[in-house]
């Protein structure tokens, strides 16, 4: 039975049935006598069926599922990503592009029928608290259990979703998922900006098939934010709140790597912690941002849940992220620990199961086949866990308002150029900042170490439209902020010495860093003036109880990793002269004046300072 009376969707949801043909349609409600049974279903399969799912250890790991995709399909495919606008210039050089007929023409007949003998479900969700000025419905039909039950996680599911939406409107994003034959030659993950249309086919996996995440919340929501004055963004929300009880809220944008989920979920140093500092947890990975009535940012995690990468997980890394999994949660491509029926995963621990399945479906054993090289767990394995089980959940989570934005900071990761921290000196040369966001190659990325691969805003693979456009728009909203605009910073956890150890210890100490940033926020902090933006003095990062590598950090140790070397300095302003001209401009990306300006300023003071 449908759960809405707008005719928008019902026809739109008729025509999808008569094209896909499917034996029945079920519309997802939500409810946990719904979910229930289609978690009983989809357990009950018979082995080898590559849909079934496996309920783990009721007693440590209560609610939760387990889930080995094809080996064909373990992670986001960019090459088989495509945004159809109407004109090529429309997507722009970071996106491939097929004319949107043209790619019709292709994805129709491999959509005619696939759904015969298989169920339709009608998943109506809300990106963002429902009944929030800056949520958006989305409403995506699969033939895939394992979709169902993981948007349930990630996203407002059911039958209140369709509250915002309204027996009128067409404001909803259109998502058609199927499985299909999982045939790696023919899947496609393709945005209709224009349409508010995703069709996703060819794959069972994550991040291609539930279109509320990459798909919908950034690719389209971005388009979506272009035309109506907002912000999609790759980004984390977390809240920072002093002892005096006021909380300060920062989003981040980094490159993968590069410790997004780590800094969402930090746990402050000791003496920050005795002193009564405590941070919240909004968001790890997408803000939606909006002028409030305040005329300052505010920002939603659009996204209700997790789809956090399980290697590296533990509880030295992220104990907020660990402690998440710990009920109702969606485990794919981990590990099996068969002798109790848990879950494991490269570094969760240093005792690999003996009596283990990898992620393939193989019976091993653990530390001789980690021995020989093996992987237990897919090194892109993943847990979808509900965001109220995460310990540091901000209480603002679920306000339909957001919460007031102070600062905005860019990271990548790199060796030496890029000193811990400097702030901007205004919101265009922040965007510029932005824009020159980029990343070393780790050996886990790719065969190549140090090489250097531009990320812009950390969003290059999810800009649902032309790069330079986007930049535009970034612009005008630092335009219609003005001076309620946040403010803008860089920070770079990754520089090493001449051996390649890291300088800085990173993880919760990163809290010394966001102390700094937050009192340039409010004033109360001094800066130094270099080429490049505004720097800390040396002794305005807080180092009390500070060891590393077994040594008591100092002001001398801060001040090597806020040094400036202009010659690499002046290499970097030659590669992003390149950048913008070859692999943005040359290919039709439409860049700002203000940004090329920027650059030429850039370029000016750094060789006035090298003489």
């Amino acid at each position: 039975m449908a759960l809405t009376n707008n005719k928008n969707v019902l026809q739109w949801v008729d025509e999808m049935v008569a094209l896909t043909k499917p034996a029945k349609v079920v519309w997802i409600d939500g409810s946990k006598e719904q979910l229930d049974a289609l978690t009983e279903e989809v357990t009950s399969l018979p082995e080898g069926n590559h849909d079934k799912m496996y309920k783990l250890n009721p007693d440590k790991l209560p609610g939760c599922l387990y889930h080995r995709t094809l080996p064909n399909d373990v992670a986001r495919v960019e090459d088989r990503t495509f945004i159809c606008s109407k004109t090529k210039e429309g997507a722009g050089p970071t996106n491939n592009w097929m004319d949107p007929e043209e790619m019709k023409a292709k994805l129709i007949p491999l959509y005619d029928g696939v759904m015969k003998g298989r169920t339709m479900y009608v998943i109506p969700y809300s990106m963002g608290p429902i009944g929030s000025p800056l949520a958006k419905v989305g409403v995506e039909l699969t033939d895939s259990i394992y979709v169902v039950l993981n948007m349930n996680i990630m996203t407002r599911m059911g039958a209140d979703a369709f509250k915002n939406l309204g027996d009128t409107s067409n404001d909803f994003v259109r998502g058609l998922h199927s499985k299909a034959d999982v045939d790696p030659e023919k899947r496609y993950i393709v945005q209709f900006p224009e349409e508010n249309t995703i069709w996703s086919i060819n794959s069972a996996y994550g991040g291609n098939v539930l279109l509320g995440k990459k798909c919908f919340a950034l690719r389209i929501a971005s388009f979506q934010g272009k035309n109506e004055g907002w912000m999609a963004e790759h980004m984390l929300i977390l809240g920072v709140q002093k002892p005096n009880g006021e909380t300060k809220y920062i989003t981040a944008a980094f490159p993968s790597a590069c410790g997004k989920t780590n800094l969402a979920m930090l746990i402050p140093p000791e003496g920050y912690k005795k002193n009564g500092y405590k941070v919240f947890t909004v968001g790890d990975d997408i803000a939606w941002m909006k002028p409030g009535k305040d005329g300052r940012l505010y920002a939603i995690n659009p996204e209700n849940g997790f789809f956090g990468v399980a290697p590296g997980t533990n509880d030295h890394s992220n104990p907020n992220a660990l402690a998440c999994t710990k009920s109702d949660t969606i485990f794919t491509n981990v590990a099996l620990n068969n002798a109790d029926n848990t879950v494991w995963w490269e570094k969760l621990d240093k005792n690999p199961p003996v009596d283990a399945t990898e992620w393939t479906g193989k019976k091993v054993n653990g530390p001789e086949f980690i021995a020989e090289g093996g992987k237990l767990a897919h090194p892109n394995s993943r847990f979808t866990s509900p965001a109220k089980n995460c310990p540091c959940l901000s209480p603002e989570f679920n306000n339909p308002e957001g919460v007031p934005i102070s600062a905005i900071i860019f990271g990548g990761r790199r060796a030496s150029t890029t000193p811990l921290v400097y702030q901007s000196f205004d919101w265009t040369h922040g965007t510029y900042m932005g824009s020159a966001v980029s990343s070393e190659t780790t050996a886990a990325a790719t065969g190549a170490v140090g090489v250097l691969r531009h990320d812009p805003m950390a969003m290059k693979p999810f800009i649902g439209y032309n790069v330079g456009d986007y930049w535009a728009h970034w612009l005008e909203m630092g335009e219609k902020l003005g001076d309620k605009a946040p403010k803008i910073f860089n920070v770079n956890w990754f520089k090493t010495d001449d051996e390649g150890n890291f300088l800085w210890p990173g993880f919760g100490d990163n809290m010394r860093v966001l102390d700094w940033i937050i009192k340039r926020c409010e004033g109360t902090v001094d800066a130094v003036e270099t080429p490049i933006g505004y720097e800390p003095k040396a002794e305005d990062i807080n180092v009390d109880g500070l060891v590393y590598e077994g040594k008591q950090f100092t002001s001398d140790d801060i001040a090597d990793l806020l040094k400036l070397d202009m010659d690499k300095w002046e290499s970097e302003i030659t590669e992003m002269r390149r950048y913008y001209d070859e692999d943005i401009k040359a290919k039709g990306g439409n860049i700002p004046a203000a940004l090329y300006e920027q650059l030429d300023k850039l370029e000016d003071r750094i060789k006035k300072a090298a003489k």
